[in-house]
């Protein structure tokens, strides 16, 4: 009998698959999370249920990704027509619109799809609460990531020094 077939199977190297639902396991988690911290701690974010909060962080973690496939198609479409100080300004502009643009049509995704049972209130309907949990968000899941780096790249340097 092999040792490989002695190795629990969470031993194995994990398949791109694993790989991409492991981080988006991790990335609605997280939103989880921060928007039910901002429920509990802001008086400003408003979510009926936990079902009704994990059913928006996966909506959010949807919208978030197909803003930054955006936000990246247009960046390349720019570099490919070149430099030039007019091309660089128009590419970051239009980068910018898209991202803060974005958070309108999340707050109104969000609202036709929970209604009342999810609300960020503040200043412009909410737009700058909105903003500022997308932002966290964002932030803490960057945070995780480089974490999760980190302990990879010991783990390979200890691999590669035994």
């Amino acid at each position: 009998m092999s040792s490989e077939a002695l190795m629990p199977q969470s031993a194995y190297e994990p398949s791109n698959k694993q790989r991409l639902f492991a981080r988006y396991l991790m990335a609605i988690l997280i939103d989880l999370a921060i928007l039910n911290f901002f429920v509990e701690y802001s008086g400003k974010v408003f979510v009926d249920s936990f079902t009704t909060s994990f059913l928006a962080a996966i909506v959010l973690q949807i919208l978030l990704k197909v803003t930054i496939v955006c936000e990246h198609w247009v960046m390349d479409w720019f570099k490919a027509r070149g430099g030039g100080g007019f091309m660089t300004f128009l590419k970051y502009f239009c980068a910018w619109l898209i991202l803060f643009g974005s958070k309108f049509v999340i707050l109104e995704v969000l609202a036709q799809v929970f209604g009342d049972k999810l609300r960020f209130e503040g200043r412009w309907h909410g737009i700058i609460t909105l903003i500022v949990v997308v932002v966290v968000m964002l932030l803490v899941e960057e945070i995780i990531v480089r974490i999760f780096r980190k302990l990879g790249n010991e783990a390979g340097e200890a691999k590669a020094a035994a």
